[in-house]
């Protein structure tokens, strides 16, 4: 694993990304909004729990604008617009306590356009990412031979607008749907600047596929100590997004924080639903605050011995139900009495 690159510190809301900060988790609200609900913040909430430090949401218009922006003041979780196409949304967004902008150079429209959002951005202290996405590059950048160079060439652009009226709070992102391009565009723009980078392969596709291409992606460039913040894009949940986002910095040893869940495959020996636990205790298990590694087993064969590194674990053996500590067994008994045990056990962790 490489040391990573120490890059310049930005200010989120109350987070930091770059410097000595460590790599924050990202999602996208996935849902229409009609309005601001106790529901809807208990949900940001969750996603917190589940380990969210940041969360975007797409603000089309600018009525969206002011419904996203009373979401920022009640929302445990920096919030961050995604403004395409309109720069006069992004200038409504300024006016509320938004952590960050988020525009694609490929759509936002001429420099003027850009220098008004940096200039207000620059009066409101709110940084900006420029979200480059090798699907919709700027004109002049999208016949190029080499699209990890032509994903670099608008960063640039952008940022040399920006920097044209003295702002420096700057988050990059160079996303393709091809993990070479977004490794090899990371990789250069990562040689030539420090500023920080947000990771993730775009549109990489459902829960299965978007997991694996975004783990071989986002872990190559981290293992190269180049990233600060990551999103892993799925066609499936927020939720899905966070786990697999905290899975693959838990895997990195990039996260302090969580738990190292091990579960066997399960087989004809099974005599404990590894499904129906996992299932049942997901929130539980995904919302745990600290390092600490569970074990969840089919039988005996994988139980207790194969798992004694394991602070607490779970398993079954005939009709009953065995919790153990670091290989030794320390409960038995059914179904429900074990699974609370096991809760209560996990509390004292």
């Amino acid at each position: 694993m490489g040391k990573r690159k120490k890059t310049r510190p930005v200010k989120v809301g109350p987070l930091t990304i770059g410097g000595e900060s460590g790599i924050s988790i990202q999602t996208m609200w996935k849902k229409p909004i009609r309005a601001v609900t106790n529901g809807l913040i208990d949900e940001l909430e969750y996603l917190r729990t589940l380990g969210c430090d940041i969360i975007r949401f797409a603000v089309p218009d600018l009525k969206s604008a002011e419904l996203i922006g009373e979401i920022c003041k009640r929302n445990p979780i920096p919030v961050v617009a995604d403004i395409h196409f309109d720069y006069r949304v992004a200038l409504s967004c300024l006016d509320f306590p938004f952590a960050k902008i988020r525009i694609n150079p490929g759509n936002i429209g001429e420099r003027w356009k850009v220098r008004e959002v940096a200039s207000k951005a620059q009066d409101k202290g709110i940084p900006l990412r420029i979200g480059v996405n090798g699907g919709s590059l700027p004109e002049n950048l999208a016949a190029e031979n080499n699209p990890a160079e032509a994903m670099v060439k608008a960063a640039e652009m952008e940022m040399e607008i920006l920097e044209s009226v003295n702002f420096s709070d700057i988050i990059v992102s160079l996303k393709s749907s091809d993990i070479e391009t977004t490794v090899n565009a990371n990789q250069l723009f990562s040689s030539k600047y420090d500023l920080p980078l947000h990771l993730g392969i775009t549109e990489a596709g459902p829960q299965i596929t978007g997991i694996v291409k975004n783990a071989l992606g986002i872990s190559r460039l981290l293992s190269e100590g180049i990233g600060d913040t990551i999103r892993v894009s799925l066609s499936a949940s927020s939720e899905d997004e966070i786990i697999a986002g905290r899975e693959i910095l838990i895997a990195e040893n990039r996260y302090e924080r969580g738990l190292n869940i091990i579960s066997c495959p399960t087989c004809g020996r099974t005599t404990f639903d590894v499904q129906k636990f996992l299932k049942e205790n997901r929130e539980l298990l995904y919302s745990f605050p600290k390092r600490a590694t569970v074990a969840v087993m089919g039988c005996p064969v994988n139980g207790p011995g194969e798992a004694k590194e394991a602070d607490i674990g779970i398993t079954g053996s005939g009709s009953s139900v065995i919790l153990f500590r670091r290989g030794v067994q320390i409960a038995r008994g059914s179904y429900e009495e074990t699974v609370r045990r096991f809760r209560e056990e996990l509390d004292k962790l």
